[in-house]
């Protein structure tokens, strides 16, 4: 990959431009990430993401997680009852 390159986001097939060549002027710098949050992605998708995909990945993973709790709790409280 060059420096600047003309790119097609595997989810959505939106094109961007990946900087990763300089790194710290690419799209992909504007989303935080947790390490959790980043391997989902890297789980799910090996290429670079559009800005949008990366927001909603991450939005879904924490969403996934906290559904996941709520159950661990539900599960507990049924059987505290």
């Amino acid at each position: 990959m060059s420096n600047h390159e003309q790119v097609v986001c595997p989810r959505c097939n939106s094109g961007f431009e990946c900087k990763v060549g300089s790194i710290s002027l690419c799209q992909c710098t504007l989303v935080n990430l947790t390490v959790d949050e980043s391997q989902y992605i890297c789980d799910n998708y090996e290429e670079c993401l559009c800005t949008a995909c990366m927001l909603e990945l991450k939005k879904e993973y924490n969403t996934k997680l906290l559904e996941q709790r709520f159950s661990s709790i539900s599960t507990l409280f049924k059987k505290n009852l």
